[in-house]
């Protein structure tokens, strides 16, 4: 297995589908993002909602660091309206995991952009500028057992799941509904 290095810095990747635009960061996305990260439906898989002060400390990283690597957690906007629907992207896992280092792939959409194919869409554009781009040699991307949602996106995006690669996730309490996660993989080939 051949050894993994983060990607270094690369001009600011443009992914685009027929659909969307997966887009650096705006002023205008915090409203929005907020409200998203507010919402228990779109936040039933993670420990709590966001207060406004965490989502946009979220929203200045990720428009951070795709200002200096290129690439990231995007904002995901409408091509027709414009209309902000969340995000999708590539990131660092910040936690000490049992398979880091590695990039993740990683989305979040609000409730009314569900069921319409925006996030298996996105997330193919966001896969293959990871491998095309980066050329990374595999993405991952995990969530909690209950959330079958993701689970099935990262089926349809061809990710494979090894039950004994399951584990706990070290920012939740032992004995947390949420805290056993499962890990998807997707290599280059």
């Amino acid at each position: 297995m051949e050894a993994f290095t983060v990607p270094v810095a690369v001009p600011p990747l443009a992914v685009t589908t027929p659909r969307l635009i997966l887009r650096q960061w705006q002023d205008s996305d915090a409203d929005p993002f907020a409200a998203m990260n507010a919402d228990p439906q779109v936040m039933e898989f993670f420990p709590a909602t966001m207060t406004r002060e965490k989502s946009d400390e979220m929203l200045m990283r990720c428009q951070n660091l795709i200002n200096e690597r290129g690439w990231g957690i995007w904002a995901v906007e409408l091509r027709e309206t414009g209309e902000f629907i969340g995000f999708v992207g590539l990131h660092t896992p910040g936690y000490d995991l049992p398979f880091v280092p590695c990039v993740e792939i990683a989305w979040r959409l609000k409730v009314d952009a569900w069921g319409k194919g925006y996030c298996t869409e996105a997330a193919r554009a966001a896969l293959d500028a990871g491998f095309t781009h980066l050329g990374l040699s595999e993405i991952v991307a995990f969530t909690a057992l209950p959330n079958v949602r993701s689970q099935a996106v990262m089926k349809k995006l061809g990710m494979i799941c090894d039950p004994g690669e399951n584990f706990m996730h070290p920012a939740l309490e032992e004995g947390h509904w949420l805290r056993e996660h499962c890990l998807y993989r997707l290599p280059r080939s």
